[in-house]
């Protein structure tokens, strides 16, 4: 039987082989960065000229090699951050035997955050995986200046001292370690935050997340964390009242 009976021949330009990704065919396409552009950026607007593009749904995208990498990093991270949240939490709570407590110790993390991404964005640069690092690092050093706080307020409320007068003297008493601790993270990671030594430009959102952290946190912790102790006394408080069974008189 002739070919032709069958089909249709005709000559045309085509690719000499065909790549596939799985089961589909695929085409890779390259790209190399810019001076002072990161990763993340260059993922942007490649993800911003896609969507430009408006190609059918027929077509799909997907990044490979060093950009699906950090991606994954990513999430892993993040993944991380809350199970060392967690973790936190529950030493905390073991270590003093309540659920209100842990709370007003991670009470100073959100300003310790938000001191370490408002320093990113003024020195314009990348929450990048070194400034992840630096927040985890963060979250250490906020921490245990509560935990001074808390740990002398509690002490003094088992003595028999009101909330209000335990934590004002904690206050007052644990000024002292608090800075000296503070100053010693701060001035160790500035080098880092002032891009010296080789290699600094990967490693200063490190030092930018650390130093700014440090420093917003600082002058809020101070301000925060005794205010937040008393309302969650307070609320301790109502509990145990609640959970003590009243007395019926007939």
């Amino acid at each position: 039987m002739p070919l032709d009976t069958m089909t249709k021949m005709t000559k045309q330009v085509r690719p000499a082989s065909i790549s596939h990704f799985g089961q589909l065919p695929a085409t890779t396409i390259s790209f190399n960065l810019k001076p002072g552009f990161s990763l993340g950026q260059a993922a942007d607007q490649v993800d911003a000229a896609i969507r430009d593009l408006r190609m059918p749904p027929g077509i799909s995208t997907k990044f490979q090699g060093t950009v699906k990498e950090v991606q994954s990093s990513f999430q892993n991270l993040t993944i991380l951050l809350i199970v060392a949240l967690l973790v936190i939490y529950i030493v905390l709570g073991v270590l003093y035997e309540s659920f209100i407590h842990p709370l007003t110790i991670l009470s100073g993390l959100p300003s310790a955050v938000f001191g370490a991404l408002l320093t990113l964005v003024l020195f314009h640069k990348q929450l990048d995986l070194y400034a992840f690092v630096g927040i985890i690092m963060l979250f250490g050093v906020v921490k245990k200046n509560a935990i001074m706080m808390v740990d002398f307020a509690i002490a003094q409320r088992n003595t028999g001292h009101s909330a209000y007068d335990s934590i004002w003297q904690g206050c007052l008493l644990r000024f002292r370690p608090i800075m000296m601790t503070t100053v010693a993270a701060l001035f160790g990671t500035l080098p880092i935050a002032l891009g010296y030594g080789e290699g600094a430009d990967a490693r200063q959102p490190l030092g930018l997340a650390v130093v700014g952290g440090l420093v917003v946190s600082q002058f809020l912790t101070l301000y925060i964390t005794p205010v937040i102790y008393l309302y969650l006394e307070r609320v301790q408080e109502w509990l145990r009242r609640e959970k003590v069974p009243q007395a019926v008189t007939v």
